[in-house]
């Protein structure tokens, strides 16, 4: 018999960028109902190194369009799922099997959130961000601006909330002078927002 102790399916490193309709700074991200009582917003994670079951899946990106009709942690979000188009069907598989929460881990509570997925699509990913600043582009459905708050020493961070993936490391809050979302197949209106939430931070993810 082959033993599996110690055997890793999956890690991943790399960022992470949420825009929304919150307020800055997002409620969200310490667990506190969001702005308005409901929340519309877009989370995207660029791998920048990662193996699923051994298969590659460096420099790919995975993005979810949500509603959120409470508490963040209350569960019940609507969503669509968009998978880098650049990803092979094998690739594309395997970051859907871990962000969908079937092979464990952290991001497994995190799916656990998502109540019902209306949609699975390819989509043109443009994500370039660092520090906070930089752009989110989803294929039509998408596009984003973002801006850091400047604190007195340089850029203001938050660091170990409910939503932190790597302890220890900053998430950068700023806001998205741009936020454009298409809201059609989650049946809500389109947004065209500025001077909402955006927030940045890394990532690491492993089972």
């Amino acid at each position: 018999m082959t033993s599996t102790v110690g055997t890793t399916t999956y890690t991943l490193e790399g960022r992470m960028l949420e825009v929304c309709t919150c307020d800055a700074i997002c409620p969200c991200w310490v667990g506190l109902d969001p702005d308005g009582g409901t929340c519309d917003g877009t989370i995207a994670w660029y791998i920048d190194s990662g193996t699923v079951r051994g298969l590659d899946v460096s420099d790919r990106a995975i993005a979810v369009v949500a509603h959120l009709p409470g508490n963040p942690l209350a569960g019940n979000w609507k969503a669509a799922i968009y998978v880098d188009d650049r990803c092979s069907e094998e690739q594309r598989q395997a970051i859907l099997d871990v962000f969908t929460g079937q092979l464990g881990g952290a991001v497994a509570d995190l799916a656990g959130l998502i109540g019902e997925v209306v949609a699975v699509e390819r989509a043109h990913v443009t994500f370039t961000v660092d520090g906070g600043a930089g752009t989110l582009r989803i294929g039509d459905v998408v596009e984003a601006e973002l801006t850091p708050f400047q604190g007195a020493t340089g850029q203001t961070t938050l660091q170990d909330t409910v939503f932190s993936t790597v302890p220890g490391s900053p998430a950068f809050p700023g806001t998205a002078t741009l936020f454009r979302q298409a809201g059609r197949l989650l049946g809500r209106p389109d947004v065209e927002l500025s001077g909402k939430n955006s927030m940045q931070a890394s990532f690491r993810f492993s089972a």
